[in-house]
């Protein structure tokens, strides 16, 4: 008897919600998404204050300790959290360096240490931490590992996630811009219009995209600047990627303007351009979020892809993809299996929006309970 009134009581208050609240409690219930969600916000949050949570500066080097071993943290009560110092050793015929712990030797960690000095944020002088030990430059650990100048892998990953991470954002902004416009304007106008527009996304789409990357990449000037070469590779992506969300606008538009409130937005005196993104496309906002979410795995993709091959982004430069280009000799890898480490937070980053765009994509069905 009381199973009734619960019932109907629930009934009622879904039939209240706005759009954007049935969207957001459906996606609630989905725990791999909201997990996935809360893990891409550490991601760009550290990406972000990157200068205070790394521990040493990217470019930072150490030439006599190449090829760092991982050094794994342990804690007890009486020192704390701590590593054992690597002690090296090398082999009075190969020359062949080797790295042993030194179990008589501890460095202790602090929090909110005195480290190397930077600017966060360009502005801000500071030489705080994260974690580090404190006003000692003669010291360095690497939780995991270095590379073969000595340069700390966990320091630079952590840079580089600035850098990959926000190539798939201003990407996804360049590319909902395109394919909303463009997309609209064929799937609204139709006639010849449309068959321009679709005839030209055919071509892009038939465009071999290695050709076209190894074409870019001669095109560059040896002599640009990092940040002249990051915009490049962000608008390259951006042009290769907007086609599909374009197509997909376009079929909504093509299903929704026939409908009344159009037909009577149109007879009212209303421009084709308040017609569409006033009337049309918040019809259907849930849908282009969750094509657009899908997307920047693409772009994450496609920017590590371009770096690795050495067609991409450049040393100075730090991101994923750039760090993976020290992995191009399979000896190297073999000996030194930690410099694989950034396809580990690669994985992680893809598999994460993966989840959010399958959480979006449930929680937008109309259907969904």
């Amino acid at each position: 008897m009381t199973k009734q009134p619960d019932k109907q009581a629930q009934n009622t208050s879904v039939a209240t919600k706005s759009q954007w609240q049935l969207i957001r409690s459906r996606f609630m219930r989905h725990k791999l998404a909201v997990i996935s969600f809360f893990f891409l916000q550490v991601l760009y949050l550290v990406a972000v204050f990157a200068e205070f949570i790394s521990p040493y500066s990217p470019s930072q080097q150490e030439i006599e300790r190449s090829y760092c071993p991982p050094q794994i943290p342990r804690l007890n009560l009486k020192n704390g959290l701590y590593v054992y110092s690597m002690q090296i050793v090398i082999d009075p015929v190969t020359f062949r360096k080797t790295y042993n712990e030194n179990k008589n030797q501890i460095i202790k960690f602090s929090f909110f240490a005195h480290g190397p000095k930077y600017k966060m944020f360009g502005l801000f002088k500071s030489d705080r931490h994260l974690f580090g030990i404190n006003n000692n430059e003669n010291i360095r650990f690497y939780l995991l590992g270095a590379d073969k100048y000595g340069r700390d892998i966990l320091s630079r990953i952590i840079y580089g996630a600035r850098i990959s991470l926000s190539v798939g954002i201003i990407s996804i902004i360049i590319t909902f811009a395109l394919g909303i416009t463009i997309g609209g304007i064929s799937g609204y106008a139709s006639g010849k219009i449309d068959n321009f527009i679709q005839r030209s996304i055919e071509i892009i789409n038939s465009v071999p995209k290695f050709p076209l990357w190894l074409a870019f990449s001669a095109v560059l000037p040896d002599d640009w600047s990092s940040l002249k070469i990051y915009f490049c590779i962000t608008l390259l992506l951006s042009l290769l990627g907007w086609t599909g969300l374009a197509r997909v606008v376009r079929g909504k538009i093509m299903s929704l303007r026939e409908e009344d409130y159009a037909v009577a937005a149109y007879l009212l005196g209303a421009s084709r351009g308040r017609i569409i993104f006033k009337h049309l496309l918040p019809g259907f906002t849930s849908h282009i979020i969750v094509s657009l979410t899908m997307t920047v795995p693409w772009m994450i993709l496609g920017e590590t892809s371009l770096s690795f091959l050495g067609l991409g982004l450049r040393p100075p430069i730090v991101s994923w993809g750039v760090m993976l280009g020290d992995c191009m000799n399979m000896t190297t890898v073999a000996n030194y299996p930690w410099l694989l480490l950034p396809v580990v937070f690669i994985i992680f980053t893809v598999l994460c929006f993966n989840f959010i765009g399958d959480g979006l994509r449930d929680a937008s069905d109309p259907y969904s309970i």
